[in-house]
């Protein structure tokens, strides 16, 4: 248990510091070759903050712990919304723009709603995966063309680039690109440990655990943007995530490896990632803000679910098989 418990710490401290390392070496290395701030951030930032869950999704998914898979998705939904959005309106309260809600909320609860859709069938298909990439390409290009007035650049100096000459930048890099997978390995093998020791369920542990682990980058991102009073920055960082999370990673496994969704996950969970951002939404839409107090509310819904877990809304359909 105690091996176990250090694979999933020394797991979790290896992707946060390598995808932390890729996307400050990256972004060093674009700016060394004079490549913009917007790409930058639309691409290398972006991705470098969904990096440990499409990981972390991969290799569970390819291991056959398929529970863990969809529970890692699923569950970091779940905890952007009411966990990271929570923790960055009760930091500072949030205002929302009606046209941010309009497209990107109304987009984030469309794409949860379509999975929810092909999660019923029993089984994401290279075709699910397929239609689910396409969308989130649209849904991207089409934001762009919306989007007609001047764009402001991301400020790279909120990434802290790496200094120093390039070797030195291409060195964290590489040790990023190294430490990414291998804190994804120790983190799914920490886990499933964790889970034939204890006897919990592997979408359990996807869903709380994991799920928490993988969304770090997201939390941190949205209370500094709390603290730095931007609220479109932390909101459109939790809309923003949920839709690659829900789109582009299940997108990109379903595509690669077929997956069965666990009827636990089906018959509650779903459920209730469609239910907390139908909550985000309607709350965003009463003042067009997210105050201290309904961020509270948000907190213990999190903390509920988390508990409801552990301790059974019902009993989980599998298990994982010991050895």
């Amino acid at each position: 248990m105690l091996i176990d418990v250090l694979y999933t710490l020394g797991g979790f401290v290896l992707l946060l510091l390598g995808a932390d390392y890729l996307v400050r070496g990256a972004v060093a290395l674009a700016r060394r070759f004079g490549v913009s701030p917007l790409i930058v951030g639309l691409t290398v930032v972006a991705l470098g903050t969904s990096l440990p869950e499409l990981v972390v999704t991969l290799r569970a998914a390819y291991g056959g712990e398929v529970g863990m898979a969809v529970g890692n998705v699923v569950g970091s939904n779940i905890a952007n919304i009411l966990l990271i959005l929570g923790a960055g309106a009760l930091v500072h309260p949030i205002a929302c723009a009606r046209r941010t809600l309009a497209r990107d909320g109304v987009a984030m609860l469309g794409a949860m709603g379509l999975f929810v859709g092909f999660a019923i069938a029993g089984t994401l298909s290279f075709w699910h995966g397929l239609a689910a990439l396409a969308l989130l390409a649209a849904y991207l290009y089409a934001s762009y063309r919306s989007d007609t007035g001047p764009v402001a650049p991301v400020d790279e100096e909120d990434v802290h680039p790496v200094q120093g000459s390039l070797p030195v930048i291409l060195l964290a890099v590489a040790a990023g690109l190294a430490a990414v997978p291998l804190g994804a390995e120790l983190l799914v093998r920490g886990a499933v440990g964790i889970a034939r020791s204890s006897g919990v369920s592997e979408e359990v542990i996807g869903l709380t655990l994991i799920a928490f682990g993988t969304s770090v980058p997201e939390l941190a991102t949205t209370v500094v943007a709390g603290l730095r009073r931007h609220a479109d920055v932390a909101l459109g960082n939790v809309l923003g995530s949920n839709l690659f999370n829900t789109l582009g990673i299940m997108g990109v496994v379903a595509v690669l490896i077929p997956i069965d969704v666990p009827d636990k996950i089906i018959r509650f969970d779903l459920w209730a990632m469609l239910a907390a951002g139908l909550l985000a939404l309607v709350l965003l839409r009463t003042r067009w803000r997210l105050d201290r107090p309904e961020a509270a509310l948000m907190l213990a819904l999190y903390v509920a679910f988390v508990v409801a877990q552990f301790f059974g809304v019902n009993e989980p359909a599998t298990t994982v098989a010991a050895q």
